[in-house]
């Protein structure tokens, strides 16, 4: 009796491994695409599917169009690379994401940016305001950590774990923000709407017309119908375009543009 090679334990797990590595790639692609990133100095990553606590993170000196499927970097929850790489990581890389990873299990990937509006909204004391739609959905779903100066210690892990709380998206003060999400495409879909909102609130401010403001009951609705554990069904049945649509159709983009993220 011939044995299926795909269905032993082991190969699964290395065929969800290599999956995630996958869309961890497309999602530093896409990061590159937008225009999100601060040269080599961002990062996002992804929780291994498997027992072992361990996760990938991006080269430290490559720019995010350099970035494929093989040469993320494997290591765990100590900063260990746990796998042979010709790269380093990137100390303030390891110190946030592992301080989310090991606190939030349901946190498959972690994207933390310095995007111009993000920084700019960081730096505001009102933090995001729910001026718009994309704002909206993530109403009563913000965290914040105060600055403790570049991320690299240890020590820091414990406070931006505990100041995360059970929310999805924190913002760092004075820095930038993050977005914890129960999948790559989710992740991504989170930090798109997050941008677009700060993008929106830095220009409605700018404006210096008088704003309007939502009822908290509308913000209330807008962000109870917003992101949802990936295939949570609505009540008509259906489930949710968040975090779920567009991830497949920003893959097909990729692919049309550049598909060496795969490799």
């Amino acid at each position: 009796m011939q044995t299926d090679i795909a269905a032993h334990p082991r190969a699964a797990s290395r065929t969800e491994e290599w999956q995630t590595r996958v869309d961890l790639a497309a999602c530093y692609r896409l990061h590159a695409h937008y225009g999100w990133t601060d040269l080599i100095y961002t990062h996002i990553s992804a929780r291994v599917p498997g027992s072992e606590e361990h996760f990938l993170l991006n080269p430290f000196g490559l720019m995010f169009d350099e970035v494929c499927a093989s040469n993320l970097v494997k290591i765990d929850i100590d900063g260990n690379v746990v796998e042979p790489s010709p790269y380093p990581i990137h100390r303030a890389g390891f110190v946030i994401h592992s301080a989310i990873h090991a606190a939030r299990p349901d946190a498959r990937c972690v994207i933390h940016a310095h995007t111009r509006a993000g920084m700019a909204v960081s730096a505001m004391k009102c933090g995001l305001l729910p001026l718009t739609q994309h704002a909206m959905l993530f109403h009563g779903k913000v965290a914040y950590h105060d600055s403790e100066g570049l991320a690299n210690q240890v020590a820091e892990r414990q406070r931006l774990a505990a100041d995360l709380g059970d929310k999805p998206v924190m913002i760092l003060r004075n820095h930038g923000t993050l977005v914890a999400g129960e999948s790559i495409g989710q992740a991504f879909a989170m930090m798109w709407h997050l941008e677009m909102a700060m993008q929106a609130q830095v220009d409605a401010l700018a404006s210096g017309q008088e704003l309007t403001l939502p009822a908290p009951a509308l913000a209330d609705k807008i962000s109870a119908a917003g992101f949802r554990p990936p295939g949570t069904l609505r009540s008509d049945g259906s489930i949710s375009p968040l975090g779920n649509l567009e991830w497949p159709a920003l893959l097909r983009m990729l692919d049309r543009k550049d598909p060496s993220y795969r490799s």
